[in-house]
């Protein structure tokens, strides 16, 4: 198939380019916020968020176990419904959401209200996320039209500023880090024309796509499986490396692709075997790294903190080629809203 950017044009596209420029203006803004003063005393911590926002978490989660927290992660409709006993006066709940307004945010900033120290992660300032939470981290990264791309990779880059904060990090330093994503964004973005050309005759034929990885790449993956069905109505699943071991393997063969982001150094060689042993099963399979055999799938080599970031934009990528191959246009809502205000 030959491939125009007239297929994709519209405003998925405009808010997957403009990705550089928010990253930029998150980190600004982050540089300038007042930091965590008074959190309090807590004997756990409860991360919170839907959709792409709960996928976002794996990387803070990683960290404030690491440094020797109890934390969890639970998806909020799961936390209002069935965790509830998981949050009392002695917890800290983070809460994470775009949009700052979606039913379940707002039904469990109602639950938590007056009992427990909560932080809100948000890119809507005004919203209730962001005015009835104790203390306040805002993206930035400015309007996006429909399927989060832009306010995902900015909800990564606070938490892992997050992350430093509550941990007892250098500020400045993890700050200089993150100033890596937007450059390195852009590094991968120019010429995406050509990736997206190449993927869509990679992707002819495919009818199965599993988006893999460990570590903090669970948060690219999870939410890569998401917006594949959202933005290309393309069904699409995000899981770990093993997990796909543990029965999807059976459905390796021409017509089912498998990514598998590199990731950290502790398991890059465990995902590079995922990808061959596939392929010796006759699948298709790419790794997503700096070191991929395939351009689309090759991203700037960075520092830990920003790799989801840049994980992300091929899946995005993906989503494109998709989309034109199916002669949609990509991320236009059909049957959904931005907010999610009906649970």
């Amino acid at each position: 198939m030959q491939f125009s950017r007239a297929q994709v044009e519209g405003n998925y596209l405009r808010d997957i380019l403009s990705q550089p420029r928010a990253l930029e203006d998150t980190v600004a803004g982050l540089s300038a916020a007042p930091g965590l003063m008074g959190v309090g005393h807590f004997d756990r911590i409860v991360v919170t968020g839907m959709g792409g926002s709960y996928h976002a978490l794996y990387p803070l989660l990683m960290r404030l176990v690491e440094h020797g927290f109890q934390a969890i992660a639970v998806e909020t409709a799961e936390l209002i419904h069935y965790y509830a006993a998981s949050l009392t006066p002695r917890t800290l709940l983070i809460l994470v959401s775009q949009s700052g307004r979606s039913v379940e945010i707002v039904r469990l900033l109602d639950i938590a209200a007056g009992r427990m120290p909560t932080i809100g992660v948000t890119n809507t300032l005004g919203s209730p996320l962001a005015t009835r939470a104790d203390h306040v981290v805002l993206t930035n990264a400015g309007e996006e039209s429909s399927v989060s791309c832009k306010t995902f990779v900015a909800i990564l880059i606070a938490l892992e500023w997050l992350a430093a904060a509550l941990c007892g990090g250098d500020r400045r330093q993890i700050e200089a880090v993150l100033r890596e994503a937007a450059p390195a964004a852009q590094t991968y973005l120019d010429g995406w024309e050509r990736k997206v050309g190449s993927l869509t005759g990679l992707l002819e034929g495919i009818k199965a796509l599993f988006v893999t990885g460990r570590g903090s790449s669970m948060a690219p993956a999870g939410t890569g499986g998401l917006i594949l069905k959202e933005s290309a109505h393309f069904h699409a699943e995000g899981m770990s490396c093993s997990a796909f071991r543990h029965g999807p393997f059976e459905m390796s063969g021409p017509e089912a692709l498998l990514l598998a982001f590199a990731g950290d150094p502790k398991t890059a060689g465990l995902n590079e075997n995922l990808v061959q042993d596939v392929r010796k099963a006759g699948g298709k399979a790419y790794l997503v790294g700096p070191e991929s055999d395939f351009e689309a799938f090759r991203i700037p080599d960075t520092a830990t903190a920003v790799r989801p970031v840049i994980e992300m934009l091929p899946v995005q990528l993906v989503s494109l080629a998709l989309a034109a191959l199916a002669g949609l246009e990509p991320g236009n809502f059909k049957l959904l809203t931005k907010v999610t205000t009906i649970e």
